[in-house]
């Protein structure tokens, strides 16, 4: 920094650069014009000439100089003055992005705890539906399980078919587990009118061979587990037959209930011969389906059939009550008389009433000393009527 008529200039600016450039050019000359003064003395006078011009120029310069630490001094204002009102618009816009960086990071925390927020909801009804997926899961072990075992999968079957059961019929018109004359226990015996008579509910599930299909990779995996189906249907087929349709006791027909659709779907798509030896011996195949639309049929038959088993009561009952509605038409002509009497009564009272009220009129109008010197008037007996 140099300090030059009470102003501060940096090195580095072009005026103190020029300036001291000229000043550094005066020196030099100024050096060689002595240098040559030395050497010649016969050249005094024009170096004098040179001195004098040389003097002018410095004088010039030095005015310049002092033009030119004044245009300094203008110019070093302006720029403070143009330093200080960049200064304010600076702040000012500093202010105005703290303000506006303060309502944007304001609304984007609001915004972000109301994400979070959002998020904890999901968060906890995702961990409530893993908690039942869990559970879901568990319980899809548990049937796997039960189906897994012969006798445990027999039970599930009595199970769903009672449920069915229960749900279509009364209580009255189904036996679970009925004892028959040849000791044999059937699932269900449903207790049909003649014809068809009580006929027999038995619920199989051939799972193995159903789960061997649905495993098979091969054909002849597929194959094998064909036959294992057909030869496991017509078992039960046989046996159905043989020991739920006895003649006198049952209908001549029974049902074999599948408490699987999709074996159902499977038995009927791909095996229509064993579905049609079933009907043979008059065993017909339901699933959960068609074994509720079955008994919804049989609960209008049992309906049917109550009704003809009461409709001697009924008759009985509306004999009663024709005899009931004669005498009350008896009854309603009896009041009707009683009433026809009474207004006839009340009309004769107001005649006598109306009679009465004038007979008093006369009687307060009458002059009791022309009375007495009146002969008497001759009492005639009233009417019925009076």
């Amino acid at each position: 920094m140099i300090t030059l008529f009470g102003q501060t200039f940096a090195i580095t600016d072009p005026e103190v650069l020029i300036l001291g450039g000229a000043a550094l050019f005066l020196v030099l000359f100024l050096a060689l014009i002595l240098r040559t003064a030395g050497r010649s003395a016969t050249m005094a006078a024009p170096l004098m000439r040179e001195m004098g011009w040389l003097s002018q120029r410095v004088q010039q310069l030095g005015d310049g100089q002092e033009r030119l630490a004044g245009g300094l001094h203008h110019v070093s204002e302006a720029q403070a003055v143009s330093q200080t009102a960049m200064l304010q618009v600076m702040e000012q816009r500093l202010a105005e992005v703290s303000r506006q960086m303060g309502e944007s990071l304001h609304g984007t925390s609001t915004r972000t705890a109301r994400s979070l927020g959002e998020l904890q909801q999901r968060l906890e009804t995702i961990d409530k539906a893993q908690a039942n997926i869990e559970k879901l899961s568990g319980n899809v072990l548990s049937l796997q399980d039960i189906l897994s075992n012969k006798q445990t999968r027999g039970a599930f079957g009595e199970i769903q078919l009672h449920d069915i059961v229960q749900k279509a019929l009364p209580k009255d018109a189904y036996t679970m587990q009925a004892t028959l004359s040849n000791n044999r226990r059937a699932d269900c015996l449903i207790h049909l009118p003649n014809p068809p008579g009580p006929i027999v509910i038995d619920a199989k599930f051939p799972l193995e061979a159903y789960e061997a299909i649905r495993r098979a990779e091969t054909p002849r995996q597929a194959q094998e587990a064909a036959t294992l189906m057909r030869g496991a249907v017509r078992q039960h087929i046989r046996a159905i037959a043989e020991k739920y349709i006895i003649e006198g006791e049952t209908a001549d027909g029974a049902l074999m209930f599948l408490p699987s659709e999709a074996v159902y779907a499977e038995l009927h798509s791909n095996f229509p011969d064993v579905v049609r030896e079933g009907f043979a011996v008059k065993v017909w195949i339901v699933s959960p389906t068609t074994c509720m639309a079955t008994l919804n049929t049989m609960r209008a038959v049992l309906k049917d059939a109550r009704m003809r088993e009461q409709a001697g009561a009924i008759r009985k009952e509306l004999a009663l009550l024709y005899a009931d509605v004669d005498r009350l038409g008896t009854r309603v002509e009896n009041l009707d008389r009683h009433f026809g009497q009474a207004s006839k009564d009340l009309e004769e009272i107001k005649i006598s009433s109306e009679k009465a009220t004038k007979r008093a009129r006369r009687l307060d109008n009458f002059d009791f000393e022309e009375i007495a010197n009146t002969p008497p008037t001759p009492v005639i007996a009233p009417s019925a009527a009076e």
